[in-house]
């Protein structure tokens, strides 16, 4: 799903900006080198500046079990240098141009970016063609960044209850699919890397034809890709990478995770299986969830939070944007005095509501108003329309954001009363309940549990 906006600006994009949807992407052109490689521009004259983005199919699920975490390893590495930059130096030499750069994992993809003056892209070019092939995998700097890895694992998962517990969650909720593990890894694979298992990661999945090359700004499109050939042509196709293949069996019986943490309060996390992005299933399901958690006039927060005031924050996370069938969830933090049953149970109150009754028009004309705003804002910036072109593209296709606000406006009460009825079903769900410890003098406990599935550098 895409950030949500107030109902202010909701109205203002409706009124001033409807058609931006539909130019947003038109004029996107798309190359292919001889090597695999693929090319999106797209042109964007207002300010001086671009956004490159590199995007690899490559995130945890290309991942053995024993080496769950190393694409995301291998992030970390790719800002250690080249020979020709030097350890280290690449960010240094991004800033000394004036750009800003950074990188992220996620399941499915793992991307690198830069954001400079326009004249000044060409230093995106020569960086990310060295160290497409030419990466230093030094031993020690290896160790010395797996421990900051390791670090970073306990500082985001470990000391983090709800964190912790969504994780706990969806890994109760996959028995084969590698999305199974989390991005970083499991602090016993982490410590278990080895600098030979990091290269056969690099050399397997860092090759031109299992990457794609995203550039938006102002630029010149044939200037452009004249010289991308010139950074990128000459680097040699690899053998095509491993294809994840695993379809995770039709779960048949609800599953529940009980997890003891020091803590201040239980948390309750629910997740259900749901369709990949190329299922027509994932507007209605956009939809559901905008109802359920758009905001403070949401069901689940005017009910669970406002109403009933049994918890301090309820609401739900969906993203349509996954190469394979992923989850729904839906979480809640227990108020003081309340319990994590009477929460657990208000909770499937508003599932069972959409089950039985189609959402009101007035619901569903707000809910299609937030997420086409959101889709439209989303475009003023060049950084993310880049996102989103490198998102679809490396899951599926890009073409499909043509499609998308289409999509949302042919969703119809009956359409939502569906999917809810179709996917929520209890045996097809995994509850995830944090049963708190006293916590220890000098501690401070984490909030509402991450919704993201991406670990930024």
């Amino acid at each position: 799903m895409f950030k949500r906006l107030s109902p202010i600006v909701v109205v203002f994009c409706l009124l001033f900006s409807v058609p931006a949807f539909a130019e947003g992407f038109k004029d996107v052109k798309e190359y292919k080198l001889d090597n695999g490689l693929k090319v999106l521009l797209l042109e964007e004259h207002k300010a001086p500046v671009a956004v490159f983005q590199i995007w690899y199919k490559v995130g945890s699920m290309y991942e053995p079990y024993d080496r769950a975490g190393i694409s995301h390893m291998l992030e970390h590495m790719m800002f250690r240098g080249t020979k020709k930059h030097g350890p280290k130096t690449f960010s240094k030499l991004v800033q000394r141009y004036g750009g800003s750069d950074n990188a992220f994992t996620s399941q499915d993809y793992t991307a690198y970016f830069q954001t400079f003056a326009s004249d000044r892209i060409w230093l995106s070019l020569d960086l990310e063609s060295d160290r497409m092939t030419n990466l230093l995998l030094d031993n020690k700097d290896f160790l010395a960044e797996r421990d900051v890895v390791a670090e970073e694992r306990r500082m985001r998962t470990d000391s983090d209850p709800e964190s912790a517990l969504a994780e706990e969650t969806q890994a109760a909720a996959f028995d084969v699919h590698p999305y199974h593990w989390p991005i970083i890894g499991w602090m016993e694979t982490i410590k278990n890397f080895t600098d030979d298992a990091l290269r056969e990661h690099y050399r397997k999945f860092y090759v031109p034809n299992n990457a794609t090359i995203v550039i938006v700004g102002d630029i010149d499109s044939e200037k452009m890709i004249k010289q991308i050939k010139d950074y990128f042509g000459g680097i040699p196709k690899g053998p095509e990478p491993p294809q994840v293949k695993l379809t995770e069996p039709e779960q048949h019986g609800e599953r529940r995770v009980y997890l003891k943490k020091e803590a201040q309060l239980p948390t309750i996390y629910i997740a259900y299986h749901t369709p990949d992005q190329d299922s027509p299933d994932t507007y209605a399901l956009d939809i559901l969830e905008t109802v359920l958690s758009g905001g403070r006039s949401s069901r689940l927060y005017k009910d669970l939070v406002y109403e009933k005031q049994i918890a301090q924050y309820a609401g739900a996370g969906y993203s349509n944007v996954s190469k394979d069938p992923e989850l729904i969830t839906f979480y809640a933090g227990v108020m003081p005095g309340k319990t994590s049953d009477e929460v657990e149970k208000a909770l499937y109150d508003e599932m069972d509501r959409l089950k039985a009754e189609p959402v009101t028009e007035r619901e569903l004309k707000k809910a299609k108003n937030q997420i086409e705003a959101s889709f439209i804002m989303g475009q003023d910036s060049n950084f993310n329309r880049a996102m989103m072109l490198g998102r679809y593209e490396s899951v599926s296709s890009w073409r499909l954001l043509e499609k998308y606000i289409d999509g949302i406006r042919a969703v119809t009460p009956e359409d939502v009363m569906r999917v809810a009825k179709q996917y929520l079903v209890p045996d097809g769900r995994t509850v995830g309940v944090l049963v708190p410890l006293p916590i220890q003098p000098g501690k401070e406990m984490g909030g509402a549990p991450g919704m993201g599935g991406m670990g930024v550098h």
